[in-house]
C-alpha cells in the first residue's frame, strides 16, 4: 500500500458515518430573454476591449494583427485568415485568433471550451493579443443560459476583457495572467 491509498482509505472511513448526499434539483430558470448585443459591447467596451462588427472577419483581423504572426488553432475556419497571414507557433506569436463557445451580454464574459476552433487554453494565454471571433447566436443574455448551453465535461476558461489585476493599491496592472489585449469580432456573416 502506497501513501496515497493510506491517506484516501482514511478519508473513505471518516466519511463513511456522514450523511448521505442528495441530487441537487436543477428545475430553475429554463427560459431566457433574448440576448442584446449592445449590452455585450457595452459590457466588452468597459472591460477595455475593442469590438469590431462585420462580415469579413480576415479583413477585420489583418487591420489589427498588421505585420504580426498569428497562432491559430487547428479548427480554426481558414476564411477567417488573411491571405498574407504569417502563422507561428505559440511561444513567437504576436496574437492568437480564435473563436468561442459563448458570451454573455449581462456580464461581457466570453467563454472558451477548448472546442477546435479555440484549441487549448495555452493558445490564450502566452500572446499579447487575443482576437476572438462570436457569432451573434452565440450570444446569450445571462449566466444561467451560458451553463446550460456548456459541457461541463470540457475544460472552460471565463475571460472577461483583457488580463488585469491590481495590486495593494489598487493599481491596474495589465497582461500579468494573459494577454493585454482583447478584440472581439462580431461576425455577421453574409
Amino acid at each position: 500500500m502506497n501513501s496515497k491509498d493510506l491517506i484516501l482509505g482514511r478519508v473513505r472511513a471518516a466519511l463513511a458515518d456522514g450523511p448521505e448526499t442528495t441530487d441537487i434539483p436543477r428545475s430553475y430558470r429554463r427560459e431566457f430573454p433574448p440576448a442584446d448585443l449592445d449590452v455585450l459591447i457595452d459590457r466588452l467596451v468597459d472591460y477595455k476591449a475593442v469590438v469590431h462588427r462585420g462580415a469579413d472577419v480576415a479583413t477585420i483581423v489583418a487591420g489589427i494583427i498588421g505585420a504580426g504572426a498569428l497562432v491559430v488553432p487547428p479548427g480554426l475556419p481558414e476564411s477567417w485568415l488573411p491571405p498574407e497571414a504569417a502563422l507561428t507557433g505559440v511561444e513567437s506569436a504576436d496574437g492568437v485568433l480564435t473563436g468561442a463557445a459563448v458570451a454573455i451580454a449581462e456580464t461581457g464574459t466570453i467563454v472558451l471550451d477548448a472546442s477546435p476552433d479555440q484549441g487549448p487554453r495555452i493558445l490564450t494565454l502566452l500572446p499579447d493579443l487575443h482576437i476572438c471571433v462570436l457569432r451573434p447566436d452565440q450570444v446569450v443574455a445571462s449566466v444561467p443560459e451560458a451553463v446550460a448551453r456548456l459541457d461541463p465535461a470540457r475544460p472552460l476558461t471565463w475571460i472577461s476583457g483583457p488580463s488585469a489585476t491590481s495590486d495593494i493599491e489598487l493599481n491596474r496592472v495589465e497582461g500579468v495572467h494573459g494577454p493585454r489585449h482583447l478584440h472581439v469580432i462580431l461576425w455577421e456573416a453574409a
